[in-house]
């Protein structure tokens, strides 16, 4: 078969990385993948593993320029005259929905996310067959948009056995990260993911300086991007790391490759969102490192983390319980690995995907 995703961007996040990961699994299994996006620092890995990168404005919600994206957009599909649309967030399915109205591709979305509820939004749910990464997910649109059942497939976002397997680490990338950020003998407490106020860094830094007082030895690291439309409540961050005299224990590491061996080298992960993840692949990640994790309890980490077993839930916004379930991963112990192995791995994410392309070519 021969597979387009489309997706606004392939830089950082979970939408982009599980994109590359699909494509390069896709061209071992011998078809061919095609991934069209406005571009980013990942474009390269599609080409370095096998596929093809096509650099077209999937990203502007410029409503001015969307009938001409459309129309470049099904002329450039009818040359490449793929067997699979496959469409990842709301401008791409837009614009892939639209110029497919002539060709009549078999038409995929996947809907990564809890959207507003609209007309906007609602595109997501307008494929021949329309995946949902979590159980959460396929609950809440069907409430809102009454999709039919035998549409929907759940297909957790896989995790890359190979990437996130205890045994493969980069163990010299670990010890200089270590030395870099001074991290001997420290209690380890990280959140990974870009800078946004939907992460709600304000209850994790919070948290920090509540563990403080009975852990001196604590560290919060943070690590992720930020974008430039972000600088302002990157700053506001600062500013409260310094009010709350945490400037020694709150790092922000910037945006990081490496990311397995950070949760390896980690104490306890903390996935903080204010808004309910639609998976929560970096929750998964970590489990599979044997790190536990302290989550909010909403959205699709419902589905991951075996409170008591692997981590715990707290209540958005309670800086105060999300500091005492970090104290009490202290005592845990698990096998995360054959955990996420056998339910959320990143072969059985493909096997049900080529599943349901197979449904509808």
């Amino acid at each position: 078969m021969k597979i387009v995703q489309l997706l606004p961007e392939l830089n950082e996040g979970g939408v982009e990385r599980g994109t590359v990961e699909l494509s390069r699994e896709l061209v071992k299994l011998g078809h061919e993948s095609i991934v069209i996006s406005a571009g980013g620092k990942l474009a390269e890995q599609i080409e370095q593993d096998g596929g093809t990168h096509i650099m077209f404005d999937v990203c502007s919600k410029n409503p001015l320029s969307a009938p001409l994206r459309m129309f470049q957009l099904r002329k450039l599909l009818k040359a490449y005259d793929p067997d699979i649309l496959h469409a990842r967030s709301r401008v791409p399915a837009w614009l892939a929905y639209l110029a497919n109205k002539k060709l009549h591709i078999p038409f995929v979305t996947t809907v990564h996310g809890f959207n507003s509820v609209s007309p906007y939004s609602a595109i997501m749910t307008k494929g021949d067959r329309v995946i949902c990464v979590s159980g959460a997910i396929k609950s809440y649109i069907q409430e809102h948009y009454h999709t039919a059942d035998e549409k929907i497939t759940v297909i957790p976002r896989g995790i890359d056995l190979e990437k996130f397997d205890p045994q493969n680490l980069d163990a010299e990338f670990i010890d200089a990260f270590r030395k870099e950020h001074a991290l001997e003998n420290k209690f380890i407490v990280t959140s990974v993911g870009r800078i946004t106020q939907l992460k709600d860094l304000e209850t994790f830094i919070s948290a920090i300086a509540v563990l403080k007082k009975d852990h001196p030895n604590v560290v919060g690291l943070i690590v992720g991007g930020v974008r430039e439309d972000k600088q302002e409540y990157f700053h506001s961050l600062k500013t409260l790391v310094k009010s709350l005299d945490l400037e020694e224990q709150i790092i922000f590491t910037g945006s990081q490759s490496k990311v397995a061996e950070i949760y390896a080298l980690s104490d306890v992960v903390v996935s903080s969102s204010k808004k309910p993840e639609s998976f929560g692949r970096s929750v998964a990640e970590a489990l599979a490192l044997h790190t536990p994790v302290v989550a909010t309890n909403h959205g699709g980490v419902l589905d991951i983390i075996v409170e008591g077993e692997n981590g715990f839930f707290y209540p958005a916004g309670e800086s105060g319980v999300l500091a005492e379930s970090i104290e009490k991963c202290r005592n845990l112990e698990f096998d995360g690995y054959r955990y996420i192995s056998e339910h959320f791995s990143l072969e059985k994410m493909v096997q049900s995907t080529v599943a349901v392309y197979e449904g509808i070519a």
